[in-house]
């Protein structure tokens, strides 16, 4: 009996050790289960408020006459889809972009987004760390490698600007002075000069609305616009790259003395009107042709209340083959040194979509997007620009691929020797030794 009862009593003294030892451990596991799910929640809770935290994003750019179709359209339909993503876009003249833009990444206040122009002035920023990589950017196969040529690293390899348009040189023209004075296209170089001519004699209109006091005028609406059909496109451009040709080449002679044909036709007091001055003579009506691109068609029709029309660079002979500056012209980056990363890819890869290409084109005619997406270009004038790729061969600018990279820099170059070729400051040929110096000095394919 006595046997009996100790057995009892172990047995009641190991189940309450047994009880007591799950009370200890129980709630620990518990404590600690609970301290894990309150960490991710409160961890949960503060990313959802740095996505839904309101951010501002700055855009630089060049094209300060874009600036209404920005403001007014283009960014509310991206801030309509992402109400926390504020976008302001604010450019300076086209003239002093580099200055202006350089001098703000230097002293670290440039904006958010980087409106890029092609080749090496793009791609110098990105050597020196101010565009970063797009590389992983979702919608970048949304563009050719043609597209994105003037906007990665020469091997091919970095990505550092979203592609958005291309555009096209020529002349615009209005057409109520062309039906007053009888007037038709010219062709020819030889056809061109008798039109200029005949307004010239024959009325009070200035003949061609364009000036030099801006300089670069004279080499992007002159030079870089009827130089192809004098060098041949393409052929000529990859030439100079390889060292094959040179500015001193009878083509490049001749483009400038095409160019110095201009001067009597010109606005008086050319050499002191700007760029702002000549769009403001067309417009006003005061002036028959305005030596352009197709960038010029949105402030145009915006401005000008009679109807225009548009002819390819004239030909030096009847029966040459057409060349035209088909230039990839504008892209977007991202600043390296932004302090919203994230939004900026946002809105970046919002601008490789069918949306914004779609609205770019057709807000900003002339403007032809350079992505994959399949669109109708709705404005007349600029469908008759974009024509010419029918009947024309296609090239580029060419200053803007290697060939400025050194000192003296070429497209500089070329706009200081064009304005003084027109001004009668400078021969033909003495430009042509210029500027062929500048280039020989470092570029050693033309050693």
């Amino acid at each position: 009996m006595r046997k009996h009862w100790l057995l009892t009593l172990i047995l009641v003294l190991a189940l309450l050790l047994v009880a007591c030892g799950g009370d200890t451990e129980e709630p620990a596991e518990v404590e600690d289960t609970g301290e894990t799910g309150e960490v991710a929640e409160e961890e949960a809770v503060e990313e959802e408020a740095e996505e839904m935290e309101e951010v501002t994003l700055v855009i630089e750019s060049w094209r300060n006459d874009d600036l209404p179709i920005w403001q007014d359209v283009i960014i509310p339909a991206f801030e309509e889809q992402y109400p926390n993503i504020n976008v302001e876009f604010q450019p300076a003249a086209p003239a002093e972009y580099n200055g202006v833009l350089n001098t703000k990444l230097e002293g670290g206040t440039a904006g958010d987004l980087i409106t890029c122009r092609p080749f090496d002035a793009s791609l110098e920023l990105y050597q020196q760390g101010y565009l970063a990589s797009l590389n992983d950017l979702p919608g970048l196969d949304n563009f050719s490698d043609v597209a994105k040529s003037a906007w990665r690293t020469d091997d091919g390899s970095t990505v550092f600007c979203v592609p958005m348009a291309s555009v096209i040189h020529g002349f615009i023209y209005n057409q109520a002075i062309f039906d007053e004075l009888g007037l038709e296209e010219p062709e020819t170089q030889d056809e061109f000069m008798a039109l200029l001519e005949t307004i010239a004699n024959e009325s009070d209109y200035v003949p061609l609305a364009m000036g030099t006091a801006d300089q670069w005028e004279a080499a992007t609406m002159g030079f870089q616009n009827i130089g192809p059909n004098y060098w041949q496109g393409e052929a000529g451009r990859e030439a100079l790259l390889a060292g094959e040709q040179a500015f001193t080449d009878q083509a490049y002679i001749d483009t400038w003395q095409a160019l110095a044909a201009w001067a009597p036709y010109l606005p008086e007091g050319y050499e002191a009107v700007k760029y702002a001055d000549s769009q403001s003579l067309f417009t006003l009506g005061q002036a028959a042709i305005y030596p352009a691109g197709s960038w010029e068609i949105q402030l145009f029709e915006s401005q000008a209340d009679f109807d225009m029309g548009a002819f390819p660079p004239p030909l030096p002979e009847a029966g040459d083959t057409c060349y035209i500056s088909d230039h990839t012209d504008i892209a977007m980056g991202m600043n390296a040194g932004t302090e919203h990363p994230e939004a900026a890819r946002t809105f970046l890869e919002w601008m490789t979509t069918q949306e914004f290409a779609e609205m770019y084109t057709n807000q900003l005619p002339g403007f032809f997007t350079l992505s994959n997406h399949s669109i109708e270009v709705e404005n007349e004038l600029a469908q008759e620009f974009l024509s010419w790729r029918e009947t024309c061969e296609e090239t580029i600018r060419n200053s803007y691929q290697i060939l400025s990279r050194g000192e003296p820099n070429l497209e500089n170059d070329l706009w200081r020797v064009s304005a003084a070729v027109i001004n009668g400051n400078m021969t033909p040929e003495q430009a042509a030794e210029e500027v062929q110096s500048g280039l020989d000095s470092w570029y050693e394919p033309q050693q």
